[in-house]
């Protein structure tokens, strides 16, 4: 079995090094990141001579310091010393045993390798610190753009109607399966253009969702007015309803919701940190959302009406406005948000029934905390929110730190019932 495993892992190594010649640039760049996992002096030569003729700078500088890796056991101590000194500019934590491992007298026997391999160590691991401190706000922000995007339809619904909806969770659901369900209709009908199935997506997702929002406040909340706990259990049944029913049409197993090809991969910066295209265009979604909320409630006559309805009930009624219209245009433009937030959901990994139920609770502690009715509250706590767990999950762990978030938010409520941002007004009757 030891012999058969060193075997593979010659075989693999000698893969990898004849792909360094490859035509296409990302063959060659994944080629160039296996060779890093496991290096042999023996490969130095190939290796070399790929670093000639590769025409592309960041691959360049991965084989150049493949070279340095392999030329730390060199016979010559010039050779291991310049090796040692190239590494520092590397930030592959993998490298640490290594050069931790040239400390040792009877291992490195010179000592001015010895000081050498000190202070590329600091480098390695001043270099390793900041990558992890970016990819933390880098990964926050993407958490928190997740959140906005689940909680944004919920600060509409509760934060402006007052609905407790337990449902919200299932829009979101909604949402997601709709994209699936254009993947699917793309990938049959017009396969050479699958990569815009997401185009169509988008506001099919919007409208999908929102229908179902419309149909559920006409049907049932708009008679639930003023009574919460109604509310509450009305919509908690009709969360049930909608994932059975999904389960129904689409059947319990997850599905796959596949990236458009623009979306997959990512830029690699620091050196070893990739920040993925489908979370960086996700980012720009939730920024984008926002901003056309933003200019629907305060740029526009439904947005006037919403708020005018929002404030004071009785006195917008007075005036001509239609309250029973708003609420149900309220409600909808709530839900297609949310079937939007699935949209973004279903990229980020596979679609299933139950979809909508790892984000609800979420979604109130980030309108709760943000303060009810306030959208610019909603935006800063789902990023706060989406940083703190980024930054804790490392330490505490992902359940402890999802615990310490609701004690905090907990504790948080009971200080300031309204949130970070108390809503101006008279709130809706």
């Amino acid at each position: 079995m030891v012999v058969n495993n060193r075997l593979r892992a010659a075989v693999d190594g000698a893969l990898s090094g004849l792909k360094l010649f490859a035509a296409d640039r990302g063959q060659r760049l994944a080629a160039a990141q296996d060779l890093q996992k496991s290096i042999d002096a023996a490969q130095v030569p190939l290796i070399r001579k790929a670093w000639q003729k590769e025409a592309d700078p960041a691959i360049r500088q991965i084989l150049e310091l493949l070279i340095a890796t392999a030329n730390l056991h060199a016979p010559e101590v010039a050779l291991r010393k310049a090796a040692v000194l190239q590494l520092a500019a590397s930030s592959d934590a993998r490298l640490l045993p290594q050069l931790q491992g040239m400390l040792d007298k009877n291992v490195e026997p010179d000592e001015t390798v010895r000081i050498a391999a000190v202070a590329t160590i600091e480098a390695i691991k001043g270099r390793v610190q900041r990558t992890e401190l970016v990819g933390k706000l880098f990964y926050g922000i993407s958490l928190g753009s997740v959140l906005l995007l689940a909680a944004l339809g919920l600060a509409i619904t509760f934060g402006l109607m007052g609905i407790i909806n337990m449902a919200h969770g299932e829009l979101l659901m909604i949402g997601a399966y709709t994209t699936y369900v254009c993947q699917l209709l793309f990938r049959k009908f017009l396969p050479a253009y699958l990569d815009a199935y997401l185009i169509v997506a988008l506001p099919a997702a919007f409208l999908v969702a929102g229908a179902v929002g419309v149909v559920l406040e006409r049907s049932v909340i708009r008679w639930l007015y003023g009574r919460p706990l109604e509310t509450l259990l009305a919509t908690w049944g009709i969360s049930l309803m909608l994932m059975q029913l999904v389960r129904t049409i689409f059947g319990a197993q997850n599905v796959e919701v596949a990236n458009p090809s623009w979306m997959s991969g990512g830029i690699t910066v620091l050196g070893s940190l990739v920040l993925s295209y489908n979370r960086i265009v996700i980012i720009f979604f939730a920024l984008f959302v926002v901003v056309a909320v933003w200019l629907i409630l305060n740029q526009t006559r439904l947005g006037l009406f919403v708020r005018a309805v929002t404030q004071n009930r009785r006195m917008a009624d007075c005036v001509g406005v239609s309250t029973g219209k708003i609420d149900m245009l309220t409600f909808g433009l709530g839900s297609g948000i949310a079937g939007l937030g699935g949209l973004a959901l279903s990229q980020l990994g596979n679609v299933g029934p139950d979809l909508g139920q790892s984000y609800i609770v979420d979604s109130f502690m980030v309108v709760v905390l943000g303060g009810v009715g306030q959208l610019a509250g909603t935006v800063i706590a789902a990023l706060g929110l989406g940083e703190v767990n980024k930054f804790l999950e490392p330490v505490a762990g992902a359940v402890l730190a999802k615990i310490a978030i609701l004690v905090f938010i907990i504790i948080f409520i009971q200080r300031r019932p309204q949130g970070l941002f108390a809503m101006k007004g008279r709130s809706i009757d």
